[in-house]
């Protein structure tokens, strides 16, 4: 059956509503009290139920209907009933209503206090045994609060901060940028990783200097510990020669293991055979961690509490 056109203004090309978006903002207030009118076929009923006055929901429904440029109700002294076109639009409405009440549920269910959900990164090197610790702890009091868990390197984090698609990371080096909040909670001695068959690997400790002629494997350009890496080697005296390049620390370390290098590394969860790892006494070969957040981002309640753990952490977030 052809849809039913009322004699009134209608969309056209001469109509102020130019676009969809434009559509959208106009409609979007008046669907609810459509699916209400709908529900109950009777307007008097409809104003009751949603709370609003009838004269109201009756000018909502005729500008909603101009607006369309198509008659959604047939008119029956005081009940109306749906047209051919407002079963259609109904069907949609339905669905666009239930989506909205679905994110409504979500983003309620995320924000609860005790069963809520935190967004957190952190860097590939602290998944083996760091944060597994943190949250053993934090969930000892907090049992039922959801993580979303994202590893990756330190920039590519912050982005994903400040994005609005975590609401806390752990990266190094602590960020100084105005758009986010860092403090810093700890910090980790690197070690320069040998080949166990290496000359230097009967040594304990080794000034940077004396690596100057090796050859090095490093995280890629972008990584927080490659830009250590880099001005580490620049203080010492010498820009490294870079073989390999790779994305996590123990894909390093099987590399120096299989003899293709040297590389400055923190310590590892678990030792790994075939590598001997070196003390770095000059220069001082650490890095600071923090954890970072958006200014001026509210949190929810799961997300403070997450929050002040971490900060209850300051020195003794890495395992000893």
């Amino acid at each position: 059956m052809a849809h039913q056109h009322s004699s009134a203004a209608r969309l056209s090309p001469s109509s102020d509503i130019e676009d969809s978006a434009e559509m959208s903002k106009v409609l979007a207030p008046r669907l609810a009290y459509f699916a209400g009118v709908a529900r109950t076929e009777h307007v008097t009923r409809a104003a009751q139920e949603m709370n609003v006055p009838q004269s109201t929901l009756s000018r909502s429904m005729a500008r909603l209907e101009q607006d369309l440029g198509v008659d959604l109700f047939a008119r029956h002294g005081r009940t109306v009933s749906l047209t051919p076109a407002g079963r259609t639009f109904l069907t949609s409405v339905e669905r666009a209503l239930a989506e909205v009440e679905r994110a409504a549920e979500e983003v309620r269910a995320d924000a609860d206090p005790t069963t809520g959900k935190v967004a957190f990164g952190f860097l590939h090197t602290m998944g083996a045994e760091t944060v597994p610790g943190l949250l053993q702890a934090f969930r000892a009091d907090h049992p039922r609060v959801r993580f979303s868990l994202v590893q990756n390197y330190g920039e590519a984090m912050l982005e994903r901060l400040r994005a609005g698609e975590l609401d806390l990371c752990l990266t190094s080096p602590v960020p100084d940028a105005p758009d986010l909040v860092a403090r810093r909670l700890d910090e980790q001695k690197l070690r320069l990783v040998v080949p166990a068959d290496h000359p230097l690997a009967t040594r304990r400790r080794i000034r940077l200097a004396e690596a100057a002629d090796e050859t090095f494997v490093t995280l890629e350009p972008g990584y927080g510990m490659r830009r250590i890496t880099d001005d580490l080697c620049k203080e010492a005296g010498f820009k490294p020669r870079i073989a390999f390049e790779g994305e996590e620390a123990e894909t390093l370390r099987g590399l120096v293991a299989a003899g293709l290098g040297v590389a400055l590394l923190p310590p590892p969860a678990v030792p790994r055979p075939g590598v001997v790892e070196l003390t770095v006494t000059a220069p001082r070969a650490a890095r600071e961690i923090g954890v970072a957040w958006l200014e001026g981002h509210p949190d929810t309640p799961p997300v403070a509490a997450f929050k002040k753990f971490l900060l209850s952490r300051r020195g003794s977030l890495l395992p000893t």
